[in-house]
């Protein structure tokens, strides 16, 4: 029987340590709060973040863990976040400062919470991991995001599934004022893009190993996206979303578009300078490599002249099928957007849908007929979620390889060489993004 005491004492200190958590479930301190869904239900709960009222679109996310990932993604900015595990926060919050080699967050995936707030079942206020360095309660008070604890979150979720993505609100205080409550902000009528974009260009090396140079257009980009291209020898310039990116495009030898918040339609600006890029007689045979991700693959099929429609409730999860219609492969696939490319809207002499979503039937993706043009829905730098599509930068990064080809062999007379003293000066770091608010 002896022998069996050490499992016994391992079972027994995990079971203190649960009970810890548990408790601190229904801490005392915690402050009653309200979160409403306008024309709908009210649930009550408790506070465990900043002491202040928020309204936004609320929407739900079934991920089981990257909650850290997911919460300094841009593309929530303006959302109430809803999540669908049921205990969040028990392995902390790791440092939000802390670099990689290439000068990127090595955790975080923004320097700040994106959504103005959070609904979570059970917060653990206690955590355990090696990487933490506070809570996420205390992480949620430093960033000024309002967050709520001990509701439903199974019906807020079957209700948000049958109803659609709704506006929200969560109000702190023992009070609850229904007449405060009739305001809702939707961040729909804004342009998110313009709060979570740079505000001036900035570089990224690849350091000794860079084979290649790509401009960037910011609309709200995740740390991993830019390490999954300086990782890859590409070296990035990254310019404000808004920035004419056809008037200098012939200095790189690719060009990104990101991810972002709300409304594509908001970005017209880019929207111009993606056709410009692609249809202007003076990139007609440039063969200049183009990829796009989430918001990114959006703006490329408006500017291809197609048409974007608003999902019900949207898909945000790690763990959605998307079917490769060039190879009858299925990957499982990161995601988080509200809006989707309606193929039937694009030409299909330019472009052929690439990716089909296997649970709703949307558009997954899609390719260009002649160029080497491609985007994708989902996110295949996943931070979190599987890794399943990264090959889709190598894909890119080929694409470049092949460009460069042709300027060496003289077939191509589009390109010119990026200013080294302009990399040189340029800062490291993305410039006057706005700190999230409600």
């Amino acid at each position: 029987m002896l022998r069996f005491r050490p499992t016994l004492q391992r079972v027994a200190t995990a079971l203190r340590t649960t009970t810890r958590l548990q408790s601190s479930l229904t801490d005392a301190s915690l402050i009653p709060a309200t979160f409403t869904i306008r024309d709908g239900p009210v649930f009550k709960g408790r506070s465990f973040g900043a002491d202040k009222n928020i309204s936004g679109e609320a929407v739900f996310t079934t991920s089981l863990v990257g909650y850290p990932e997911s919460m300094t993604d841009p593309s929530y900015r303006g959302q109430i976040l809803v999540f669908t595990q049921p205990l969040l926060g028990n392995y902390g919050v790791p440092s939000s400062s802390a670099l990689d080699k290439f000068g990127l967050l090595k955790y975080m995936e923004s320097p700040h919470v994106q959504p103005v707030g959070i609904v979570v079942a059970d917060a653990a206020l206690q955590y355990s991991h090696w990487t933490a360095v506070e809570s996420l309660g205390q992480w949620c008070k430093r960033e000024g995001v309002a967050a709520i604890t001990g509701v439903d979150t199974r019906s807020i979720v079957t209700y948000l599934r049958e109803q659609g993505s709704s506006l929200g609100r969560i109000s702190i205080g023992e009070n609850y004022d229904a007449d405060e409550d009739e305001a809702f902000i939707d961040p729909g009528q804004i342009n998110l893009v313009q709060k979570v974009s740079t505000k001036a260009p900035f570089h990224i090396s690849a350091g000794a190993d860079a084979t290649s140079h790509v401009a960037v257009i910011d609309c709200g980009i995740k740390e991993n996206i830019l390490r999954c291209l300086v990782s890859r020898g590409a070296s990035v310039t990254v310019f404000p979303y808004d920035y004419p990116i056809h008037k200098v495009a012939h200095h790189f030898d690719g060009v990104f578009i990101s991810n972002g918040p709300g409304d594509p339609t908001h970005c017209q600006a880019t929207i111009y300078s993606l056709n410009k890029l692609m249809y202007d007689s003076e990139f007609a045979n440039a063969q200049l490599p183009i990829f796009g991700i989430c918001l990114g693959h959006q703006l490329l099929a408006l500017a291809a002249g197609g048409k974007t429609i608003k999902l019900k409730y949207g898909n945000r999860a790690h763990n959605i099928p998307a079917l490769d219609l060039t190879t009858g492969s299925c990957h499982i696939t990161s995601q988080n957007h509200g809006y989707a490319v309606d193929m039937s809207t694009v030409d299909e002499t330019q472009f052929i849908p690439y990716f089909v979503n296997l649970n709703d039937q949307s558009n997954e993706g899609m390719t260009h007929t002649s160029k080497p043009i491609f985007s994708t829905q989902f996110h295949p730098e996943a931070k979190g979620g599987p890794e399943d599509t990264t090959f889709l930068f190598d894909r890119f990064i080929s694409d470049i390889a092949n460009y460069k080809k042709s300027i060496v062999s003289g077939n191509n007379q589009f390109a010119k060489e990026s200013s080294k003293l302009l990399m040189d000066v340029l800062p490291k770091k993305r410039i006057g993004v706005e700190v999230n608010s409600a």
